[in-house]
């Protein structure tokens, strides 16, 4: 894809986690099939520093909720739906440039991964999405107030060095990309109520994975 007026040069970097329905680790993020077959959860993520162009994008916040069955990364995945919830402090450039990021018309790693997942678009909405990540990773959550909520704790163990994280590099199924990082956790709780998806579950996988990406191409 090379650069147009309705494509700009763009960055955004921050913050990823999800909660979702497999067993600790995940195994879709290793590339393997989901512990149940299919999986559902909470995506969220969370633009530490950001621009489309002129428009900056620091501080904004994206929430998904996602649901699948087989093995995304083998081409091999079916019954893939979504729905998307966009901070409504954005104004009318910022929606419009994440809407164009997220939805994976301005191209980089989010426009592969869209075309990879393929999802069926259930609903999208600007809504209050609150996301709040420890500077430790000790902790991460997401909300929808009313719709969603997420909480999940970092991984650690009797082996586990006090104030360390439990990470992994070079991951086979990097839901933000090559080259980043996973910190693992566990979902205290997450649950959905919102555009057909309604579940409410505990004690299931989590991660948080830093996200680098530019675009257009």
């Amino acid at each position: 894809m090379t650069e147009t007026a309705a494509t700009p040069a763009w960055h955004v970097a921050g913050d990823w986690f999800d909660t979702c329905r497999c067993n600790i680790p995940c195994p879709c993020t290793f590339a393997q099939d989901p512990t149940y077959g299919d999986c559902d959860g909470v995506l969220a993520w969370h633009i530490r520093e950001g621009r489309y162009g002129d428009v900056s994008l620091d501080d904004l916040n994206v929430l998904m909720l996602g649901s699948f069955a087989g093995n995304v990364w083998k081409g091999t995945h079916s019954e893939a739906y979504a729905a998307v919830f966009l901070d409504d402090r954005a104004d009318e450039a910022q929606r419009e440039a994440l809407q164009m990021i997220f939805g994976g018309q301005a191209g980089g790693w989010p426009g592969n991964f869209v075309q990879m997942f393929d999802p069926e678009m259930r609903g999208l909405e600007f809504a209050p999405v609150r996301i709040s990540i420890d500077d430790d990773l000790a902790t991460w959550s997401a909300e929808v107030p009313g719709q969603v909520e997420a909480r999940a704790e970092a991984l650690t163990g009797p082996t586990t060095p006090e104030g360390a994280r439990v990470q992994s590099t070079n991951l086979p199924g990097s839901e933000t990309g090559p080259g980043q990082v996973a910190t693992w956790g566990r979902a205290l709780s997450y649950r959905a109520d919102a555009f057909g998806f309604n579940f409410e579950r505990e004690n299931r996988s989590s991660k948080h994975i830093t996200f680098d990406w530019s675009g257009p191409e």
